[in-house]
């Protein structure tokens, strides 16, 4: 284990780069919590919203299914609220309507998620920034005396290979986790996009229905 002091020693061998690759680490494990947080399937298609709004649907009671989409939070609730509110349109605008809100719920659900790559490939270039600096210090050092003192070219050595150890351990986690995230995200769209292509359908035949009971009440 790592104790206080070690790790102040570790970052001061490291040298200047340590401090953006620790910036870096910082960042990226704020995005990557907050995606976690973010694509929870119970926020994004919540199982419960979803039997009552079809429960809803099957009764004819669009306008509690209106009320309950407005009063639930998550992504599914507001392209169905899309839907009901476009419901009188035809099934081609309908379409439209549906496309535009799962656009702009992709766009929301993706937020950030690019950034864990860019910190990835950033911790890296880092440490490679890092490794080159602490070899011109080396050759500096060699350059400078006739006969080189191998304590001397320990602060350049320490540079180079802190740097690319400490941008390697940010930038392989911080690859994972933008990964993962990123194939959450998607899966979660897929499995909106079908929600959402149901709930249409239920909502093009509640109307349907609506339409027939009136003809024969006339």
């Amino acid at each position: 284990m790592f104790g206080e002091s070690s790790v102040i020693e570790f970052m001061r061998k490291g040298g200047f780069f340590m401090y953006p690759i620790l910036l870096c680490s910082i960042v990226g494990l704020a995005i990557f919590l907050q995606k976690i947080w973010m694509l929870r399937v119970k926020r994004i298609i919540p199982e419960q919203f979803l039997n009552t709004l079809y429960g809803f649907f099957s009764q004819g009671k669009l306008g509690e299914a209106i009320v309950l989409c407005r009063t639930n939070g998550s992504s599914t609730a507001r392209i169905a609220l899309v839907v009901l509110e476009n419901s009188n349109k035809t099934r081609e605008e309908l379409k439209e309507e549906i496309e535009a809100a799962g656009r702009k719920e992709a766009q929301e659900l993706g937020r950030y998620i690019e950034g864990l790559g860019a910190i990835s490939n950033a911790s890296t270039l880092l440490g490679l920034l890092g490794t080159i600096s602490g070899m011109i210090k080396i050759f500096k050092v060699i350059s400078e005396q006739p006969i080189v003192n191998p304590p001397s070219l320990a602060a350049g050595i320490s540079e180079a290979l802190y740097t690319t150890a400490f941008g390697l351990l940010v930038a392989i986690p911080a690859f994972i986790a933008y990964k993962y995230a990123s194939g959450k995200a998607d899966g979660l769209i897929t499995d909106m996009e079908e929600e959402a292509k149901r709930i249409m359908e239920e909502v093009l035949l509640a109307n349907e229905r609506k339409d027939k009971t009136r003809e024969i009440a006339r």
